[in-house]
């Protein structure tokens, strides 16, 4: 079934790319196929310089190889094993601190012990919190977990709270989403059909909340605001995503891993924004356990 999956996921590269570029306007997305050094590869599709869209990415793989000592420690195995994995990963940047971040993955692992499962989610990060837009993000995720089993949304809710959390900063990256890994069953095709939703569900979401944004005015202070934010989903990235170190551990492709990374970021020496401010009302919005619907 592995074949299926990874040929559905390029067809959601496709779809999702054609979808952010006529949102866009003018942006067009750049392509790279490389190969992994021991086994697979990948496109990796970066847009740049768009109407709405700074620096985003759009990247499919499908990598196999063997278990090194480091990734059996972060995947929990007790003996090496040969791996294959497949997924789209999806990270938008745009021009305007109107306009949120936005990160999507799904994928599908699979071990030659016989062991497989699929991962993913969708979160939000705004450099302002509009409730207004958290609100509907979040309906438009529990309506397509709502779909496969009314469980998820709770439960996957919470998981993206958690895991989209930086430890050292005490405050989550943004309004989370939805968040699930490791999920197995000895039918794959429900688990399969419900990853296809997650998918589906992200160009839709993305491009209204793009369009309903992309003209509000800004100024420099709330521009300034948003290069802090981007260094705070920097950190994330880098020092706590699994995805990054799982990328790194199997000696991946660098440029397709870090395309999740801002074009620009900032890192103002022991910056604390007053509550009365619209950057201290985001920061408040910045925790775990909001119930958004």
């Amino acid at each position: 079934m592995r074949d299926t999956i990874a040929t559905y996921f390029q067809q959601l590269q496709d779809t999702i790319c054609q979808a952010l570029e006529t949102a866009d306007g003018s942006g067009k997305f750049k392509e790279d196929q490389w190969n992994h050094h021991s086994g697979g590869g990948g496109r990796s599709r970066v847009l740049e310089n768009g109407s709405i869209i700074e620096k985003g990415g759009v990247n499919f793989s499908a990598v196999q190889g063997q278990t090194s000592e480091a990734l059996m420690r972060q995947m929990n195995l007790t003996e090496q094993a040969d791996y294959f994995a497949t997924g789209v990963s999806i990270v938008m940047h745009p021009h305007s601190p109107k306009v949120p971040i936005i990160h999507m993955n799904v994928r599908y692992f699979e071990l030659s012990n016989g062991v497989s499962w699929f991962g993913g989610g969708i979160d939000l990060t705004p450099h302002y919190v509009v409730e207004e837009d958290a609100r509907w993000f979040h309906q438009q995720l529990k309506a397509s977990c709502d779909k496969h089993d009314p469980s998820y949304y709770p439960k996957f809710k919470k998981w993206a709270d958690d895991y989209f959390y930086i430890p050292h900063r005490q405050e989550t990256r943004g309004v989370g989403g939805i968040f699930f890994d490791y999920l197995k069953s000895q039918d794959k095709e429900p688990l399969f059909h419900f990853v296809r939703e997650v998918g589906e569900t992200f160009a839709p979401t993305y491009t209204y909340l793009m369009l309903k944004n992309k003209d509000l005015a800004f100024s420099e202070t709330e521009k300034e605001w948003q290069l802090v934010r981007r260094g705070r989903y920097a950190e994330f990235n880098l020092a706590w995503d699994r995805g990054t170190k799982f990328g790194l551990e199997t000696g991946g492709r660098t440029e397709s891993i870090l395309m999740s990374l801002p074009p620009m970021a900032r890192w103002i020496y022991d910056y604390h924004p007053t509550a009365d401010t619209p950057e201290g009302q985001t920061n408040l919005l910045l925790k775990k356990g909001i119930e958004w619907v």
